[in-house]
């Protein structure tokens, strides 16, 4: 089991920065294809609130991998 969370920590720790650089490209490309405010306003708000949760991921999976959660 504790090989299985520490396995699942390090995709924690991968998937957060994914996660946020992917929000990124797409929004890049969807406001370059049309730079209107009703575009990219949406876009700065969901990559707002998600960087926060993505860093919280990156937290987590980083004590998962150090064993915090074994006991």
């Amino acid at each position: 089991m504790n090989a299985l969370r520490r396995t699942l920590g390090l995709a924690w720790v991968i998937l957060g920065p994914a996660a946020v650089l992917f929000l990124i490209y797409e929004a890049y490309g969807k406001i370059m294809a049309q730079p209107t405010q009703d575009v990219y306003l949406p876009w700065i708000i969901i990559i707002t609130i998600f960087t926060p949760i993505a860093i919280g991921m990156v937290i987590f999976g980083l004590y998962a991998l150090k064993g915090e959660y074994d006991r």
